[in-house]
């Protein structure tokens, strides 16, 4: 065992920062414009009725000119290696995260270790802006996956990642769900300054699993809440600097509640996390009884993290780490293949055949889980939600039933793309055979770690709340999904 003490970090991943704050666009026009232009637009724009209309003309003719909007300006000029990519187009967001992916795919036998971890990786997502993505806009990022018509291009940039490396993408999935878990149910001044720590390179993660010691909230008094017990596979421990430890309330009600680890002292054992595979994530077991937080660290209300759809719907972001890996051991088992010269075989041949349908049916799978995270809602969410509403209590029973359809047809995505990989690995074995199962061959490494990574908590109620869906639906299959 070992402490992680406070005021410590393992690695940094931060650099130099100044303080941003959104600011409404008139308020920093005089950046951008001659002095002499100062009064007039000012007065003008002063007028609430034409106010909100130039806004949004001057920032289109800004954005003609000079290629980025005035508030990307603002953020680039105080945080230039953080948001290189805020103003890139998707499609060289995910060229950057294609680049990073094969970096780390070069790196990651020799992570293959215990005590390993993907930091050189982390700094290049920070650097590259990645980390900072997921934020709002308002807030100096782009809404990478917390705007729905984001989600397509979340989904390929994490399954790049998952390629160059599971534990990275473990970790940095992790990273994505924390920030969107605070900016749907975190009250404002809570979304702001998490938006800041994420700004300055703080990594987020939800360590949720826990066994029979689990996390306990306790009120202490005022407003201050002490921690008992602990949490198991804490993916990225030692890195993570805002984590989610959520815990029971002495009514047996669930909060989520983020520990700043870099304040707190706790007690972590590395020695619990001995898998065969996922090595590098550096899933520890990590006690924080005694740790003290305010009311400032609980997010949302009691009961909000198993809100639907936002729980379920998030399986697609570790499905498509899932598929990443899946197309690594494709790429893996082909280049073997043709070192051997063995591409005219009819068997190998057939198996490559199916291994291709198989991924392009996984790739089919996560647009199809986009489109419907998008066709729900605008932003999925909201910022904050203060006032989100049981499933139960929803008057609309349009609305309802279109919660229950994503869930549902998140759920089969899911189920999918963990048979599609086990369908992977099968294949690639009886296409290497044993000589390709041994170092320094990459295959055995990425089945490892890819065996261990698609074992997510339940599956069989996944599976079963598919079957009852249709069940319980009178639409004919034609319409199940529509």
């Amino acid at each position: 065992m070992f402490i992680y003490c406070k005021g410590e970090r393992l690695k940094s991943l931060r650099s130099a920062h100044t303080e941003y704050l959104p600011l409404p666009f008139f308020d920093f026009l005089p950046d951008f414009l001659p002095d002499s232009f100062h009064p007039a637009f000012h007065l003008f724009f002063s007028h609430a009725v034409f106010r909100a209309f130039f806004q949004s003309v001057f920032q289109s003719v800004f954005l003609q000119c000079y290629g980025q909007s005035p508030m990307t300006t603002v953020a680039l000029k105080q945080y230039p290696s953080q948001y290189s990519a805020t103003v890139s187009s998707a499609d060289s967001l995910l060229e950057t995260a294609t680049r990073i992916a094969n970096q780390a795919a070069l790196r990651a036998a020799s992570l293959d270790c215990a005590g390993a971890f993907p930091a050189e990786e982390f700094t290049q997502l920070a650097a590259a802006g990645l980390l900072a993505a997921p934020i709002h806009p308002a807030y100096g990022g782009i809404g990478l996956g917390f705007q729905s018509d984001q989600t397509g291009l979340l989904l390929q940039i994490l399954k790049q990642i998952g390629r160059g490396n599971l534990s990275l993408g473990r970790v940095f999935e992790g990273h994505i769900n924390g920030l969107q878990l605070v900016q749907t149910f975190g009250r404002p001044e809570q979304v702001k300054a998490l938006a800041q720590d994420a700004l300055a390179a703080k990594v987020f993660g939800v360590w949720n699993a826990e066994a029979a010691d689990g996390v306990k909230i306790v009120p202490i008094g005022g407003d201050r809440y002490r921690l008992v017990g602990s949490k198991t596979f804490c993916s990225g421990c030692g890195y993570v600097e805002r984590p989610f430890v959520n815990g029971a309330l002495p009514d047996g009600r669930w909060q989520m509640c983020i520990v700043p680890m870099e304040k707190v002292n706790v007690e972590v054992d590395a020695s619990w996390w001995q898998p065969p595979g996922m090595r590098a994530s550096a899933s520890y077991k990590v006690d924080f009884t005694g740790v003290e937080v305010t009311n400032a660290a609980l997010i949302g209300q009691p009961g909000d993290y198993f809100r639907q759809p936002w729980l379920t719907s998030g399986v697609v972001r570790f499905a498509a780490v899932q598929l990443g890996g899946a197309e690594a051991l494709f790429d893996a088992t082909r280049t073997y293949l043709q070192g051997l010269g063995r591409t005219d075989h009819p068997h190998q041949q057939a198996r490559l055949g199916q291994m291709a349908i198989a991924l392009e049916q996984g790739n089919l799978w996560l647009q199809g889980g986009a489109n419907k995270i998008e066709q729900y809602a605008p932003v999925f969410g909201d910022m904050p939600s203060a006032n989100l509403e049981d499933t139960e209590d929803i008057e609309d029973m349009e609305e309802k039933a279109d919660r229950m359809q994503l869930v549902q047809y998140c759920n089969m995505v899911r189920t999918a793309i963990e048979q599609i990989c086990m369908d992977m690995i099968q294949l690639s074995e009886r296409c290497i055979g044993t000589n390709g199962l041994l170092p320094p061959h990459p295959m055995e490494r990425i089945i490892r770690d890819l065996t261990l990574y698609l074992r997510q908590p339940a599956f069989d109620a996944s599976l079963t709340g598919i079957g009852e869906y249709v069940l319980t639906t009178k639409a004919p299959a034609r319409d199940l999904w529509i």
